[in-house]
């Protein structure tokens, strides 16, 4: 007889094969080479010193100040742990009250005296949790989200490049190198990517992808554009090409569909995935949404996530998409009133600048306007105001400006969150750039300065309007030797805010654009240049100068206020607009970021988008630097 089957549920080790997963990989194919111990270890160094120095700023932690005497990394300070652990590290302060942290000096020291290195951010929230107030959620979410941050950031470790290599690259290239927001610790949280998409749509990753498109009825989506654009075919005319257009078409009528009823935008295929197909379902049923292929055209998504540079066809616009995936503070979806709106807020803007010979003619500012949108509505979500934020902003596209066809021959450009970026050998941009100018540091810093602020003052002090000027919306313009010679600037709908008083100027707004710009007490709008720009991105770039150009703190300030200075110099007839809109006083607000994460919102659901917390004030440098 032969013998039974074994009972036994053992399998040989030699027999076990990894399964692969739903793309065809098997799981140790899919680790990625940048994930070392060496690699995390550098990474965790950084963010921690980031983590100590932007949670002391935000007072979430508050350090003490030892007697030990200084050392160039700064003056000792400790910090106690919830288990009775003393955290110590050196720390120089900066402006606004700032803190820069010195990774390798940061040490625990237990109630022995013993003293060991300390490297991990993730393991300070956790031994920190009551000394920050962190709830039990708020602890996880923010533990994925550091983690996933650490991995991005051993990502772009990994295939890092010398400072000299970064100058030469072009704007598109050079989004792929950044390594995010300053301030925000968990800045490449991410929250909804796998590790799999972090590697195809993460602007780290590098890799341009072609857009899918679909059809959508007039019965749910709308369609604004600038007056140049006002019909839709006029858009499609320069985005697609006739046999792409003559595709889509086809495609329509072989469902017995008319696509005269039926409007074309891009779609991003992980939202196409994650939200669109499960949570329009019942339209994608009845041919309402209608699948395509791509346009063929390679984008390549830039540090804001959603937004898709086209490589292909530079000439053609920037595309910017919903993207259901929370990072750096919000879900980044468009929400459908705003994206309705983006074309007639951009109207009314670059209406401004064609009127005022200043900004055209003198300061040449470059306006990236949103020239035409699509906006989908959900049929249930968009009728339900309680409901999460998130999903109002679940389908659409706005079209923006392309900023090459903007520049004059031997310009270059380059977001302002670039001057902040050091190379794997502690060589800043800045200072590759400056080199490059033939211009002494000084020099240099006046004229990047006479670049960036005069129209944002001139669009604040006029028309009681402020951009979001901050890293990644604010460009610099260079010449041909890398002298800052003008500023570029975009994000209109979301991020340009008008003061609560009315002002003359600003009379002929209309209504559709009134309705939809955010409005601030004139108290409170000057904050969006201090800290978008100043502490944003000039709290860090400062502190850079002077280690790397020899630019003392208070030179650099001095000449902020210099230039502030000259343009109220200029127009004197605004005076009581400088006192209204006031940025050089002596104290502001300071606003919080990381606080708002660990307190104010956290992860919860909420029906609008958070805004940053404020607590307490800072002093301002440019009172008397």
């Amino acid at each position: 007889m032969p013998k039974p089957a074994p009972t036994s549920t053992t399998v040989p080790a030699q027999a076990i094969t990894p399964a692969p997963d739903r793309l065809g990989f098997a799981p140790a194919a899919a680790v990625p080479p940048e994930l070392t111990a060496a690699a995390w270890d550098r990474a965790s160094r950084r963010l921690l010193a980031k983590t100590l120095g932007e949670f002391a700023y935000e007072e979430l932690i508050e350090p003490t100040r030892t007697d030990a005497p200084a050392t160039p990394e700064g003056l000792l300070h400790t910090v106690g742990l919830d288990n009775g652990e003393i955290l110590s590290f050196r720390a120089r302060r900066g402006s606004y009250g700032s803190w820069q942290i010195a990774p390798d000096t940061v040490e625990i020291r237990d109630e022995a005296g013993g003293r060991r290195p300390f490297h991990d951010p993730v393991r300070f929230l956790v031994l920190a949790r009551r000394l920050l107030d962190l709830d039990g959620a708020t602890l996880g979410h923010l533990v994925r989200e550091l983690t996933a941050t650490l991995a991005a950031d051993a990502r772009l470790d990994h295939t890092a490049l010398p400072a000299a290599r970064l100058a030469d690259l072009g704007y598109a290239e050079l989004e792929g190198h950044q390594t995010g927001h300053p301030w925000l610790v968990p800045n490449k949280g991410r929250i909804g990517f796998s590790a799999r998409d972090a590697t195809v749509w993460a602007p780290e990753a590098r890799t341009p992808g072609r857009l899918p498109w679909i059809a959508v009825s007039t019965a749910l989506a709308r369609y604004r554009g600038v007056p140049a654009l006002a019909d839709p075919g006029q858009l499609y005319a320069g985005e697609l090409d006739a046999a792409t257009r003559a595709c889509y078409d086809s495609a329509l009528r072989d469902r017995g569909l008319d696509p005269a009823s039926y409007l074309y935008l891009p779609v991003h295929p992980w939202q196409w995935d994650e939200a669109i197909l499960p949570l329009f379902a019942p339209a994608v049923a009845r041919g309402e949404i209608v699948p395509l292929p791509t346009d063929g055209d390679l984008r390549l998504p830039q540090q804001s996530i959603r937004t898709f540079l086209n490589v292909s066809r530079p000439d053609r616009y920037t595309v910017k998409l919903p993207l259901s995936v929370l990072n750096t503070l919000v879900w980044r979806g468009l929400p459908t009133e705003r994206t309705v709106a983006a074309p007639a807020v951009t109207a009314w803007v670059q209406g401004l600048y064609e009127a005022d010979p200043y900004l055209k003619e003198e300061c040449r500012v470059v306006l990236l306007g949103e020239v035409a949108s699509v906006a989908v509505e959900h049929p249930v979500y968009d009728h339900l105001p309680e409901v999460p934020y998130q999903y109002r902003e679940l389908l659409g596209a706005i079209w923006r400006e392309p900023l090459d066809r903007r520049l004059d021959p031997g310009e270059r450009a380059r977001t302002l969150a670039a001057l902040l970026h050091t190379d794997p050998h502690g060589r800043a941009l800045t200072a590759e750039l400056v080199a490059r100018s033939g211009l002494d540091p000084a020099g240099w810093l006046r004229r990047l300065f006479a670049a960036l602020l005069p129209p944002l003052l001139h669009f604040l002090y006029r028309y009681g309007t402020v951009f979001s000027p901050h890293g990644e919306n604010a460009i610099v313009v260079y010449d041909a030797h890398d002298v800052p010679v003008r500023l570029a600037i975009k994000d209109f709908v979301d991020d340009v805010n008008v003061s609560a008083e009315p002002l003359p100027e600003r009379a002929a707004m209309p209504e559709d654009v009134r309705r939809v710009l955010l409005t601030e007490p004139a108290s409170f709008l000057p904050q969006f240049i201090q800290s978008g720009l100043f502490i944003g991105v000039f709290r860090y770039l400062a502190p850079l100068c002077e280690s790397q150009l020899g630019v003392p703190e208070s030179t650099f300030w001095s000449l902020v206020r210099a230039e502030i200075l000259r343009y109220q110099a200029r127009f004197p007839e605004l005076r009581d607009r400088f006192e209204m809109f006031d940025l050089l006083a002596p104290r502001l607000e300071r606003l919080c970021l990381n606080r708002n994460r660990l307190h104010s919102d956290g992860y919860r659901d909420r029906p609008d988008r958070p805004h940053a917390a404020v607590h307490g004030t800072v002093p301002n440098p440019l009172h008397r630097p």
